[in-house]
């Protein structure tokens, strides 16, 4: 069975960064939540760690992960992309104890459309279990 991840709307194109300025952002980010896998450079060889997504946009992802990142590092994330599996290239743009922010570097463009069938529609690809009852 495919793990299809949970993913909602994003409305604002506008970030905040932790230094409390504001800036917008090149693409629309969408709730979307599937665990990960992370490997990067540590010491003497590669470190695993794994962690689950926050949000994915074409241009990159947020999520949790376990251990320490720098920013600037550059990283391989693996997730699954509905009934697909993305592996790709990342560099570290923001970390902290909370959460991570990652921009994808050299996507496919077939990569680019599996990313943009999740964050594009979301909506119509919602689960039934987690769409709000109408009234």
């Amino acid at each position: 069975m495919a793990n299809r991840g949970v993913t909602m709307r994003l409305d604002s194109h506008v970030g905040s960064a932790t230094s409390g300025y504001e800036f917008e952002r090149r693409y629309r980010r969408e709730l979307f939540t599937v665990p990960l896998t992370l490997r990067h450079l540590a010491g003497r060889g590669v470190r695993t760690s794994h962690g689950i997504s926050l949000d994915i946009s074409e241009g990159g992802i947020g999520a949790l992960v376990q251990g320490s990142l720098r920013v600037g590092e550059t990283v391989a994330i693996d997730l699954p992309l509905l009934e697909y599996a993305l592996s790709a290239v990342a560099i570290v743009r923001h970390t902290s104890d909370v959460s991570s922010g990652f921009e994808f570097v050299g996507l496919k463009p077939e990569e680019r459309l599996m990313i943009l069938s999740v964050a594009g529609n979301t909506l119509s690809r919602a689960p039934t279990a987690q769409r709000l009852p109408q009234t």
